[in-house]
Parts: C-alpha cells; structure tokens; sequence
C-alpha cells in the first residue's frame, strides 16, 4: 500500500511499552507479506496472538487439474456455479497455475463459527452479486456491487453477507497485490494520469475489539491444505494499529477510464498488477472520437499471455451471446479478436455501458475439473461465418 493508515489507539513510539489499564501490557505484532523488507503495518493486541490451543486434521483442498496444455478458445457459465451455504465449501477453483488462482464462488450463509486466512495469497474478491461487510483484525469494511475487496495475505477475516444471493468473483494471488507501477509517484502517490487515486481507497473503519477468551477456531490454507487451528482468545483483540499493510475496498464504478481519439490498448484498463499477471477494469466510457474510429477492438495476438475476462453487467460490443457471470479465456498463441459482424456494428457507436474484469497471465492457465462443468463447448467455433 503506498499511503499510510492509522485506527485505533497505538503508542507513540513503537517497540516501547504500551500498557492496557491494569497495567499489563498489549502485545505488539508486526504484519508484514514480505517479511522484513517491504510495506508492513504494527498491531496491538490484548493478548499474544500465539495461543493456539489445539488443532484439527488437515483437508486437502487443491485444485483438480482436468486439462494442463491446451491452445483453443475457452468460455465458461459462471453463474452455473451452484450456491453453497459455507464460504469455503463455495469456493471454485476454475484456471489456474503458478501465480495466482481464479476461483468462482456462491456463498449463502455468513462466516459465523469459525475465522479464515489465507496464508499462501494476496486475495482480490470481486462482489457481483451481494453485498455487507468484511470483518478483520483491522477493523471493519462494508461492500457492495462492483468493489474489489483487496485482502493481503495472512489477515484473519469474516464475512457478514446481507443476503444469501452471492456472486464472488475471486483471484488469489501468490505474489503481493499492488497498485499498478505505471501510476505510482517514485514516492508512492497516485499520479495525476491515474485512473483512481487515494480518495476512491477505502480502508478499514471502526475497531471492535474483543478482549476475550475462550475456542476460536481459525481455518488456515497453506500450500493446498486446510487446517484448523483452535486459539485461546479472540483473533479480533486489537486495539489499535498503523502502517501500509492492510485489506481495503476499491469499487470498479470508480475507475474512471482512460479514452482516445481511436482505440486504446488494453492496458489503459489496468487496475491492479502482481508477479506475471495484470488485472484491469472495463467500464462504461465514451468511444473514440476520430471522425473514422472504429471503436471494436483489433484482432490481437496473445503471444506471451493468457486472457481470461468475466463479464459483469452490459452490452459487449466485441462480442455475441454474452452472459452475466461468463468467463472467456484466450491462450497465448492464437490470435482472438471481435466476433463476426461486431466491427461494422461498432461504426458509429459513441459509447459503452460494458462492465467486465479482465486477469492477464503471462504463464498458461489449467483447467479445473469444475470448469469444464460449466463449458460452454462451442465457443471455440463462434468465430465462423
């Protein structure tokens, strides 16, 4: 995170004593995703956050690979996902490899008995459906339709739904997720030619803490497995916090795009980026304005990544029998580009209601066994007259 952030009562030095009121004192914890060496934020919690009082056998939870290699168009029902009750059991992992993991997921029914972390990955969840509020050790971060919920790695959370209609749209990341490199300041402000810029950030607010003891179960993900890890007080003890290090929302329907006189590329949609992969937003926006534009995109080549795109809400102009909730893949290797008809039908158009995210890879993706449940296997020939 490139700004600072601060909630909650902290000492005014750190490392020094910091005592609660019966003089014992709080337990400092330093948050970091890459260890000693990069942004980090410190907690001060009512207890060591140590205390693990018993564990449960670890669930194996790794994706099934169904296909490894291949080099043809791909397109998947995402909303053919069926709904589940639990938040973990929701989860699908549909492509994945080396870097990051793109996951589909349902989920009906709040995190009530137990805690999450993720100790392997950034997570960037995408709300499509649903709405309430993501609950940390941070503090708390209300959602809704559109926002990125950017949660790093190791955070303990809950989710409150609202309702039990839920579409999730989830990347999980093994490298840090960051602001794009392109829109940073060398001293880590968003620049005037940014898309977004802090005050679209919302970070975490208000602070519950809870000074208690008792069973609190945290279900861990390390390197593919689930484990259940019993601690002796209340992951949510801290009372206050500060640093660069933390989850925060950013709402799509903030991104303000980037336009041109004629078609700009798609890296002008960037919104986040990570070691080998790129996400960017697709939003509503005016279309090229020179008097001979043609606002559908060229035939491009994917050379050197994969494109996976999930389509929110609107028309798509590039393409033909699009579904909220569908997800299209094109490998590096082959050129993809508009559907037949769609760059006569673009002439003229001056703008487009289109909503999509889009995750850039520049390793092939795998096939998931729950993927090719949802195919739709005809894509690959929609580009025939």
């Amino acid at each position: 995170m490139p700004h600072y952030q601060q909630l909650g009562s902290i000492p005014h030095k750190r490392h020094t004593q910091f005592r609660k009121k019966d003089g014992g004192l709080f337990s400092e914890q330093l948050f970091s995703t890459e260890g000693f060496s990069n942004d980090y934020s410190l907690l001060y919690h009512y207890h060591p956050p140590t205390q693990i009082i018993r564990t449960e056998p670890q669930i194996d939870i790794s994706p099934s690979i169904a296909e490894e290699k291949m080099l043809k168009h791909r397109s998947f029902e995402g909303f053919k996902v069926k709904p589940q009750k639990d938040f973990l059991q929701s989860r699908k992992p549909v492509l994945v490899n080396s870097d990051c993991h793109i996951v589909l997921a349902s989920p009906q029914e709040s995190m009530k008995s137990y805690f999450y972390k993720n100790t392997d990955a950034d997570e960037m969840i995408f709300v499509h459906e649903g709405s309430g509020t993501l609950r940390t050790m941070y503090g708390e971060l209300p959602f809704s339709y559109g926002d990125y919920l950017v949660i790093p790695r190791g955070t303990i959370y809950q989710i409150d739904f609202a309702t039990a209609d839920n579409r999730l749209f989830i990347v999980e990341s093994f490298s840090p997720i960051r602001y794009p490199k392109k829109y940073i300041s060398k001293y880590g402000q968003l620049m005037e030619h940014s898309p977004y810029c802090e005050r679209d950030i919302r970070g975490p607010q208000n602070l519950p803490s809870f000074d208690e003891k008792g069973d609190f179960l945290i279900k861990a993900k390390k390197k593919g497995f689930l484990y259940g890890l019993h601690y002796g007080t209340h992951p949510f003890d801290v009372v206050g916090w500060d640093g660069y290090c933390y989850p925060f929302v950013f709402s799509i329907h903030d991104f303000e795009p980037i336009t041109g006189r004629v078609h700009q590329p798609p890296p002008v949609h960037q919104t986040f980026e990570a070691h080998n992969f790129v996400v960017c937003s697709f939003c509503p926006r005016l279309f090229d304005y020179h008097p001979q534009a043609i606002p559908a995109p060229y035939n491009h080549s994917n050379i050197d990544s994969d494109e996976v795109i999930y389509y929110v809400d609107g028309d798509f102009m590039s393409r033909k029998n699009v579904t909220r909730g569908m997800i299209t893949l094109h490998p590096a290797g082959i050129p993809h580009g508009p559907h037949p008809g769609a760059v006569e039908r673009s002439i003229g158009a001056k703008e487009t209601k289109e909503l999509a995210v889009m995750v850039d890879t520049f390793h092939p993706l795998m096939l998931t066994k729950e993927a090719l449940d949802i195919e739709n296997g005809d894509y690959v020939m929609s580009w025939a007259e």
